[in-house]
């Protein structure tokens, strides 16, 4: 068995898009039950309830969740009003206790996924299981290690699988806490369409602003569903309390999503005219960026010849400042024009370095 011959139907049984809600933490049994009562009240199509039994944080001495005790809070949320429950995993021990407590979905968290040996480790305990496993994106831009986490899964006949993508970490400031990077998720998803892909603007955003944007923008291009932070008093909440939100905005959210027809067959001749021009542009921004890369060797044999370092942080400030002005002159978003050049600007450095 691969990934490629999995057939999910898991993810049949919900309604599209599929929302999984609930709080960052299980903080106490009070405010899970009222976070999931004012779910259901709310009206909110939410089947999935949420909640962090054991917290990974970045910095030690922060509250790193309740443990155990909360799964028992888990269950009586599914007892008294319904909702399948789903928690995160970080190891062998957290897998054991999960499925004791007969949790319906567990998911690996970004940081688990990042490393292959935590990645095996619930794998194993996991082997044979019956249950929905969800894996969140690794921290940093890496497909294959993605990729590899449910690989080690189906190793171990894990067969009901979903993926979660909720960004990535980078050390540039943005609007962002975790970047999108969404050619990485759809590459993904290009690779294996039958893997539901679930999108986490809870994480992508860390603020409340942005969430429908986001969770919006990954049902533009075809995603299953999204997960969402909720808590019933999201000031207060113990962890992440920025990006959580109540369960009456919640509900409005989701209200407010659109799902989109992925079948274009009725409109193939406009676009295929369209992608016709666009593949035509995107051929000459090709030749363009030769013409560009042949001057950069150019430059770097100049700079060898005289003994100049091949980075001028001075030079960089000019081309990004140019850049982001010309952006803003035609309406194109700065942070894309960022990234463009940043590209084109490390790509001349390595022909330079070959010089």
């Amino acid at each position: 068995m691969n990934l490629q011959e999995l057939e999910n139907s898991w993810i049949k049984e919900f309604q599209k898009p599929l929302i999984i809600a609930g709080p960052c933490s299980a903080e106490s049994e009070m405010q899970m039950l009222e976070t999931a009562e004012r779910i259901r009240r709310s009206g909110a199509n939410v089947p999935i309830f949420r909640a962090g039994i054991w917290k990974p944080r970045t910095k030690p001495n922060g509250f790193e969740g309740v443990g155990v005790i909360g799964l028992n809070w888990l269950k009586k949320v599914r007892e008294e009003y319904g909702f399948k429950i789903a928690t995160e995993v970080a190891n062998a021990h957290h897998v054991e206790a999960a499925l004791k407590a007969d949790v319906d979905i567990l998911w690996i968290g970004a940081r688990s996924t990042v490393n292959p040996f935590t990645v095996q480790e619930i794998a194993e305990a996991l082997k044979g299981t019956d249950k929905t496993v969800l894996v969140k994106n690794p921290v940093n831009p890496d497909l294959a290690l993605w990729i590899g986490a449910l690989e080690r899964l189906v190793g171990q006949e894990v067969k009901n699988l979903g993926v979660i993508h909720r960004g990535f970490s980078t050390y540039q400031k943005t609007k962002y806490r975790n970047v999108p990077n969404w050619q990485i998720a759809l590459d993904f998803k290009n690779q294996f369409p039958k893997i539901p892909l679930i999108v986490d603007p809870s994480h992508i955003c860390g603020n409340r602003t942005g969430l429908a944007g986001i969770a919006q923008e990954a049902l533009n291009v075809g995603y299953d569903g999204a997960m969402i932070e909720t808590h019933c008093n999201p000031d207060e909440a113990w962890s992440d309390a920025s990006q959580q939100i109540t369960p009456e905005v919640l509900a409005a959210l989701i209200k407010n999503l659109k799902l989109r027809n992925l079948d274009i067959s009725g409109f193939d001749d406009e676009m295929g005219r369209h992608r016709t021009l666009i593949s035509d542009l995107d051929s000459q921004l090709i030749d363009i960026l030769a013409q560009r890369m042949k001057l950069s060797e150019k430059i770097g044999t100049l700079k060898k010849a005289n003994n100049i370092a091949i980075f001028q942080p001075e030079r960089w400030k000019i081309i990004t400042e140019y850049a982001v002005q010309k952006a803003g002159e035609i309406g194109l978003s700065a942070e894309f024009i960022e990234k463009v050049f940043k590209a084109i600007h490390e790509e001349s450095v390595e022909v330079q370095n070959k010089v």
